[in-house]
């Protein structure tokens, strides 16, 4: 039975390896092209409570360079000081505009009721949702328009740079890129748009005003809290194309500070993503069996409590997940403690889906600054 185990551990190691290994290649880092008139682009922030971070979004938009760009910030009733701050900003700089976001409707999701303010208050034809803790680097917005351009896709969307400082921050965070690029065929989302392919980040997305407005831009995913998934979902429902890039040298963000706001961060989306009755056990199947049994496995088989057989194969699975584990950690600037500790990651993000699910089916939805 151990060794059937181990060779099953191992098919589960090697299918996220081998399409990891083929999306790298795919996974494109774009670079900034000069027009010959620069991109008119509005950089659209929805921020709630954003004091700490929303004075190094606004001017990391502001310092972009080979493009035309506007800065919209909608405060959507903070408690702290992040409208006046922005307020500060715009009185230094007519590129900034702040409004404050109208009362929620019933039935809306706060964020997904800012982008929709946001993108009506846009002057621009090329859209850029960025998240308040999102800082972009002096050429990133140039790159992702190119990439825009480029790529032919209605909208595109990449993984920022993801700063981490806590042990947790360490293991899960970067865990982000594995889920993305070791479990979606990138060759396959890039000739269909069926819904199936659907996938993004909701901390940076780029689009242009008519595809926007017809797929129904955030209006159609009102009460949604996963835009990362549900926005490109939307866009491929109106049969329009959506694309990946790499935007580790387009944008960083250090999403959470503590262990507390790593668990609940993960957990307040995975009810509409890992953590449905429908997709927990395939995930916890691909994610613990290709991840964390292997090296339970070899463990096992050295000290006697399997069979011998199975050591190889587990081995080979273990070594399988550090490798691309390895990989993923110099592309993406990722913390070695995450990779020595890879299975416990792994072990904590499956966990979290659980939690997430067990929150679900009592009827208690995790809390996201103040809102349920």
């Amino acid at each position: 039975m151990s060794v059937a185990l181990a060779w099953a551990a191992f098919a589960l190691a090697a299918v996220p390896a081998a399409i990891g290994a083929w999306n790298l290649t795919l996974y494109r880092r774009p670079r900034p092209r000069l027009p010959a008139a620069p991109a008119r682009v509005s950089v659209l922030i929805p921020a709630r409570d954003e004091e700490a971070t929303i004075a190094e979004a606004v001017r990391g938009a502001l310092d972009s360079r080979g493009v035309d760009v506007e800065v919209v910030v909608l405060d959507d009733a903070s408690s702290d000081r992040t409208a006046e701050i922005v307020r500060g900003l715009a009185a230094r700089d007519p590129r900034v505009t702040l409004r404050s976001a109208p009362a929620l409707p019933a039935g809306w999701n706060g964020k997904m009721h800012a982008c929709a303010q946001l993108a009506a208050l846009a002057g621009r034809e090329v859209l850029v949702f960025v998240d308040a803790d999102v800082r972009l680097a002096p050429d990133g917005l140039a790159a992702a328009v190119s990439e825009l351009e480029r790529s032919g896709a209605e909208l595109i969307s990449g993984v920022p740079r993801q700063d981490t400082g806590t042990w947790l921050e360490r293991l899960v965070v970067p865990l982000i890129h594995l889920v993305l690029l070791g479990y979606l065929p990138i060759w396959r989302m890039r000739r269909t748009t069926s819904t199936a392919y659907a996938a993004g980040c909701g901390q940076l997305m780029i689009t242009r005003r008519a595809a926007y407005r017809r797929c129904g831009g955030h209006g159609s995913i009102r009460t949604t809290r996963h835009d990362g998934v549900r926005l490109p979902r939307a866009f491929r429902e109106a049969g329009l194309s959506t694309d990946l890039f790499d935007a580790t040298e387009v944008a960083r963000t250090r999403m959470y500070r503590d262990a507390r706001g790593v668990w609940s961060g993960f957990a307040k989306n995975a009810d509409e993503g890992m953590a449905t009755p429908r997709a927990i056990v395939p995930w916890t199947v691909l994610l613990g069996g290709g991840h964390v049994a292997p090296p339970l496995l070899a463990a096992a088989s050295a000290a006697g409590l399997a069979a011998p057989a199975a050591l190889v194969p587990a081995l080979a699975a273990t070594a399988l997940g550090y490798a691309l584990r390895a990989v993923l950690a110099v592309r993406f600037r990722q913390s070695w403690l995450g990779v020595a500790a890879h299975p416990a990651g792994v072990a904590v993000v499956v966990a979290i889906q659980w939690y997430a699910l067990a929150r679900s089916f009592a009827g208690r939805r995790v809390a996201w600054k103040g809102r349920v």
